[in-house]
């Protein structure tokens, strides 16, 4: 895969996570929750749903992810914990609706 589609898909999932962490950190008058949910819930569905169970064991399964996954699930990670970080700050601010 070229660094281009690379570079689109990991913004992509930035943007994504962090507009969906700060939308729940706004409703759930939580901080750290989308993070916790994107390692505890998120992740694991992921790789669960695509394991062939019979196949492989989850040592095996892991190293057939490419660099590509990875950066994914980083830049995700990434955007979620800065959701939690922007919306600690906004009321730190002084700002009531966050």
């Amino acid at each position: 895969m070229g660094f281009i589609p690379v570079f689109v898909l990991a913004v992509l999932f930035f943007v994504m996570m962090f507009g969906i962490g700060f939308i729940l950190n706004m409703l759930m008058k939580t901080t750290w929750f989308p993070a916790y949910l994107f390692v505890i819930v998120i992740l694991p569905v992921v790789v669960y749903s695509i394991w062939d169970r019979s196949a492989m064991s989850l040592g095996e399964h892991l190293s057939t992810f490419h660099i590509v996954d990875y950066l994914t699930g980083i830049a995700g990670l990434a955007g979620a914990v800065l959701s939690g970080w922007t919306i600690q700050k906004l009321r730190l601010g002084g700002y009531k609706m966050f």
